[in-house]
Protein backbone atom coordinates (compact mmCIF):
# COMPACT_ATOMS: atom_id res chain seq x y z
CA UNK A 1 0.00 0.00 0.00
CA UNK A 2 3.08 2.33 0.95
CA UNK A 3 4.20 1.91 -2.75
CA UNK A 4 0.95 3.08 -4.56
CA UNK A 5 0.55 5.68 -2.08
CA UNK A 6 4.06 6.75 -2.54
CA UNK A 7 3.31 6.40 -6.64
CA UNK A 8 0.74 9.10 -6.32
CA UNK A 9 2.35 11.45 -4.29
CA UNK A 10 5.43 11.14 -6.89
CA UNK A 11 3.58 11.46 -9.85
CA UNK A 12 1.12 14.79 -8.68
CA UNK A 13 3.70 16.37 -7.17
CA UNK A 14 2.56 16.13 -3.77
CA UNK A 15 4.21 15.76 -0.24
CA UNK A 16 3.06 13.92 2.97
CA UNK A 17 4.07 14.29 6.94
CA UNK A 18 2.88 12.16 10.00
CA UNK A 19 1.89 12.75 13.18
CA UNK A 20 1.89 9.38 15.37
CA UNK A 21 0.82 9.05 18.99
CA UNK A 22 -0.53 5.02 19.29
CA UNK A 23 1.30 3.83 16.24
CA UNK A 24 5.08 5.48 17.59
CA UNK A 25 6.24 5.61 14.54
CA UNK A 26 5.06 2.85 12.37
CA UNK A 27 3.09 4.96 9.81
CA UNK A 28 6.35 7.19 8.75
CA UNK A 29 8.43 3.31 8.62
CA UNK A 30 6.00 2.08 6.53
CA UNK A 31 6.35 5.09 4.22
CA UNK A 32 10.08 5.24 4.43
CA UNK A 33 10.12 1.50 3.30
CA UNK A 34 9.70 2.79 -0.33
CA UNK A 35 13.04 3.41 -2.13
CA UNK A 36 13.31 7.09 -3.68
CA UNK A 37 10.38 8.54 -1.26
CA UNK A 38 12.42 11.24 0.41
CA UNK A 39 11.11 13.77 -1.83
CA UNK A 40 7.53 13.22 -1.07
CA UNK A 41 8.16 12.49 2.61
CA UNK A 42 10.14 15.09 4.39
CA UNK A 43 8.92 15.17 8.35
CA UNK A 44 7.33 12.49 10.52
CA UNK A 45 7.03 13.19 14.57
CA UNK A 46 5.68 11.11 17.17
CA UNK A 47 3.48 12.70 19.33
CA UNK A 48 2.71 10.47 22.39
CA UNK A 49 2.29 12.96 25.15
CA UNK A 50 -0.68 15.78 25.26
CA UNK A 51 2.37 18.46 25.43
CA UNK A 52 4.29 17.46 22.34
CA UNK A 53 0.86 17.38 20.99
CA UNK A 54 0.23 21.23 21.79
CA UNK A 55 3.73 21.93 21.42
CA UNK A 56 4.98 20.40 17.85
CA UNK A 57 1.41 20.36 16.12
CA UNK A 58 -0.34 23.40 17.89
CA UNK A 59 -3.22 21.34 19.13
CA UNK A 60 -5.45 23.38 21.72
CA UNK A 61 -4.97 22.56 25.19
CA UNK A 62 -8.30 23.32 25.14
CA UNK A 63 -9.30 20.70 23.09
CA UNK A 64 -7.25 18.72 24.80
CA UNK A 65 -9.20 19.29 28.11
CA UNK A 66 -12.31 19.13 27.25
CA UNK A 67 -12.17 15.86 24.41
CA UNK A 68 -8.79 14.45 25.22
CA UNK A 69 -6.28 12.90 23.49
CA UNK A 70 -7.97 10.29 21.62
CA UNK A 71 -10.81 11.93 20.16
CA UNK A 72 -12.22 13.29 16.70
CA UNK A 73 -12.09 16.94 17.38
CA UNK A 74 -7.87 16.31 18.50
CA UNK A 75 -7.02 13.81 15.02
CA UNK A 76 -8.23 17.00 13.01
CA UNK A 77 -6.25 19.88 14.88
CA UNK A 78 -3.28 16.63 14.70
CA UNK A 79 -3.87 16.33 10.85
CA UNK A 80 -4.01 20.33 10.05
CA UNK A 81 -1.24 21.15 12.73
CA UNK A 82 1.00 18.59 10.95
CA UNK A 83 0.79 19.34 7.39
CA UNK A 84 0.74 23.02 8.39
CA UNK A 85 4.11 22.74 10.71
CA UNK A 86 5.69 20.06 7.77
CA UNK A 87 4.91 22.46 5.23
CA UNK A 88 3.67 19.21 3.69
CA UNK A 89 0.41 18.37 1.32
CA UNK A 90 -1.05 15.66 2.78
CA UNK A 91 -0.78 15.54 6.91
CA UNK A 92 -1.84 11.80 8.12
CA UNK A 93 -2.19 11.23 11.66
CA UNK A 94 -2.82 8.98 14.25
CA UNK A 95 -4.20 9.14 18.13
CA UNK A 96 -5.47 6.03 20.16
CA UNK A 97 -5.85 3.63 23.23
CA UNK A 98 -3.43 0.58 22.50
CA UNK A 99 -3.74 -1.01 25.69
CA UNK A 100 -3.33 -2.85 27.20
CA UNK A 101 -4.54 -0.40 29.96
CA UNK A 102 -5.68 3.50 29.54
CA UNK A 103 -9.30 2.32 28.37
CA UNK A 104 -12.68 3.06 30.38
CA UNK A 105 -16.50 2.87 28.92
CA UNK A 106 -16.30 5.62 27.49
CA UNK A 107 -12.89 5.24 25.28
CA UNK A 108 -12.23 1.43 25.32
CA UNK A 109 -8.39 -0.11 24.38
CA UNK A 110 -8.55 -0.28 20.83
CA UNK A 111 -10.03 2.86 19.95
CA UNK A 112 -8.36 4.99 17.49
CA UNK A 113 -8.95 7.93 15.25
CA UNK A 114 -7.27 8.48 11.93
CA UNK A 115 -7.13 11.99 9.95
CA UNK A 116 -6.26 13.14 7.06
CA UNK A 117 -5.35 16.75 5.90
CA UNK A 118 -5.35 17.47 2.56
CA UNK A 119 -5.76 20.80 1.13
CA UNK A 120 -8.58 22.34 3.40
CA UNK A 121 -10.51 19.09 3.99
CA UNK A 122 -9.77 16.69 7.11
CA UNK A 123 -10.91 12.77 6.72
CA UNK A 124 -11.19 11.55 10.02
CA UNK A 125 -12.06 8.02 11.00
CA UNK A 126 -12.94 6.05 13.79
CA UNK A 127 -11.88 2.29 14.61
CA UNK A 128 -12.18 0.10 17.60
CA UNK A 129 -9.94 -2.69 16.72
CA UNK A 130 -9.17 -5.90 19.09
CA UNK A 131 -6.23 -7.68 20.15
CA UNK A 132 -3.64 -6.93 21.99
CA UNK A 133 -1.29 -3.69 22.04
CA UNK A 134 1.03 -4.75 19.02
CA UNK A 135 -2.72 -5.99 17.19
CA UNK A 136 -3.95 -2.51 17.80
CA UNK A 137 -0.83 -0.87 16.55
CA UNK A 138 -0.57 -2.91 13.44
CA UNK A 139 -4.25 -2.63 12.41
CA UNK A 140 -4.10 1.27 12.96
CA UNK A 141 -0.85 1.37 10.33
CA UNK A 142 -3.15 -0.78 7.96
CA UNK A 143 -6.24 1.44 8.55
CA UNK A 144 -3.67 4.87 8.48
CA UNK A 145 -2.67 4.27 4.74
CA UNK A 146 -5.85 2.80 3.63
CA UNK A 147 -6.65 6.21 4.74
CA UNK A 148 -4.36 8.10 2.84
CA UNK A 149 -4.40 6.13 -0.35
CA UNK A 150 -8.48 6.29 -0.69
CA UNK A 151 -7.89 10.53 0.07
CA UNK A 152 -5.26 10.48 -2.63
CA UNK A 153 -7.29 8.72 -5.19
CA UNK A 154 -10.35 10.95 -4.46
CA UNK A 155 -8.55 13.91 -5.84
Amino acid sequence: MEHEIAGLLKERRLTIATAESCTGGWIAGRIVNVPGISGQFGEGYITYSNEAKEKLLGVSHETLKRYGAVSRQTAEEMARGVQAAAGADLGLISTGIAGPDGGTKEKPVGLVYLACAYKDTVTTERHIFDGDRQTVRRASVEAALSLALRVLKQQ
